[in-house]
């Protein structure tokens, strides 16, 4: 009983944070919904007994959202002492939010302690014997192995396509001559000295 009540939690929530994602003004806010749309992510993988994914969940992606927290602070013109006013406004909704996460935990551990859902031999039969990170290789690398390498291909685009659209001319950024730098000798970068004692070092 507990793990359908898990499982419906998780799924909910996990599809409501999606939606606010796309439907937020803000792009803090949607970042934001972002990371709780992980952390539910990572909870139903927890109940399907992939534990392995759930940590990859929250370390890879939660940690690739904090710096993208980063650099949509630092890219847009946001106004901080308007956020700053608005903590105290937003003080309570924060406040539900985080009881509800703590319940949310509270819940996937009592499920995951009765035993998680039976789904994953469903979408893929694997050897129940064997850990998460082995079963998660042998499909990778046999039966999805064209697919992780679309997605690896899909993935190198968007890098390069990121790239293209942020490296452009503008002005009063001075930008970096790596044909100097590649030219540039040890011995113009380092400098041996041999201060006495007490003297210190000159700059």
């Amino acid at each position: 009983m507990i793990q359908a009540l898990a499982f419906y939690l998780f799924a909910i929530v996990v599809l409501v944070s999606g939606v606010m994602t796309i439907a937020s003004r803000n792009p803090v806010h949607s970042v934001l919904w972002l990371i709780l749309a992980f952390f539910n992510a990572a909870g139903l993988m927890v109940l399907v007994g992939a534990e392995f994914i759930a940590m990859l969940l929250v370390i890879v992606y939660v940690g690739a959202v904090a710096v993208l927290f980063l650099f949509v602070v630092m890219m847009l013109d946001i106004d901080f002492a308007e956020l700053r006013a608005g903590f105290v406004r937003y003080f309570g909704i924060g406040l539900v939010l985080a009881v509800a996460l703590v319940c949310e935990i509270i819940i996937g551990v009592g499920a995951w302690s009765e035993g998680g859902v039976d789904l994953a031999r469903r979408g893929a039969p694997i050897d129940p014997t064997i850990p998460n990170v082995q079963a998660i290789g042998n499909l990778l690398y046999t039966r999805y192995l064209f697919v992780f390498e679309a997605a690896g291909l899909v993935l190198l685009v968007a890098m390069i396509g990121a790239i293209v659209l942020t490296h452009r001319q503008r002005g009063g950024v001075i930008r970096q001559n790596i044909a100097q730098q590649i030219a540039r000798r040890p011995q113009d970068a380092t400098r041996n000295v041999r201060p006495e004692i007490g003297q210190g070092v000159k700059l």
